[in-house]
């Protein structure tokens, strides 16, 4: 697929663009470069690539203002910050506001194209089936052929992390899961404490769109000490 992939890199710091764009490009990408947040949101929303990669740090605006008002815009596609800070909550900050991961500056080209590759892979790469896969959860509806949840005559808009979370919860309903799983399952990685917390995040956000109720859930249920299940279908 890396031979059709269209990413958006919105970057200021001239070096580290081409840098990127360069690194990009030998591995398969077609990567269009914007130095400022209003460019490149105005071309995220105009031409849907399929990744973002954003600088936190831009000389117009915050990314993670840029980031958030992608996602009020609409835009589903996975959406990889970079951040020149080691503080946990730019981090968690930037995961709020509908990122789907991170890396932190100064990083190696091989370390960004690694997260590169697996959000291509988690977003796309298991939805391309040509019959319909259908999971129910209780009134959700799981379409996986369309990337679709419904509940009802309503269409509930995930990001694609979001969206391969709750596949893989309906998958294994009822069963309690740790985070660990969830992460090598969903993101591919290995687990840590850091990592761990991005699933608690994703989960947060998640229940946010499908709970009737996300102050008292009732569909992704918190196993205490182990870590999440989605509730069995009635």
């Amino acid at each position: 697929m890396t031979q059709t992939v269209q990413i958006l890199l919105i970057e200021d710091d001239n070096a580290v663009a081409q840098s990127l764009q360069d690194g990009l490009m030998r591995d398969g990408y077609t990567v269009m470069w914007k130095n400022r947040g209003d460019e490149g949101l105005a071309y995220a929303v105009e031409h849907n690539p399929h990744l973002v990669i954003l600088d936190v740090r831009l000389p117009d605006s915050s990314g993670f203002d840029i980031c958030r008002q992608l996602r009020q815009h609409g835009f589903t596609q996975p959406i990889l910050m970079l951040t020149v800070q080691r503080d946990e909550m730019d981090k968690v900050l930037g995961l709020e506001m509908g990122a789907d991961d991170y890396v932190t500056k100064p990083f190696s080209l091989r370390e960004l194209l690694s997260r590169v590759r697996a959000l291509i892979r988690r977003a796309y790469g298991e939805f391309s089936v040509t019959n319909a896969w259908l999971l129910y959860v209780n009134d959700l509806v799981i379409d996986r052929t369309r990337g679709q949840v419904r509940r009802g005559e309503q269409t509930i808009l995930l990001t694609p992390i979001e969206f391969r979370l709750l596949v893989y919860l309906a998958r294994h309903q009822g069963q309690a899961l740790t985070r660990a799983q969830i992460l090598d399952a969903v993101w591919g990685y290995d687990a840590d404490v850091e990592n761990e917390r991005i699933v608690n995040v994703h989960v947060r956000r998640l229940r946010e769109k499908v709970e009737i109720d996300p102050s008292e859930p009732s569909l992704i249920l918190t196993v205490p000490g182990i870590g999440y299940r989605l509730a069995k279908q009635e």
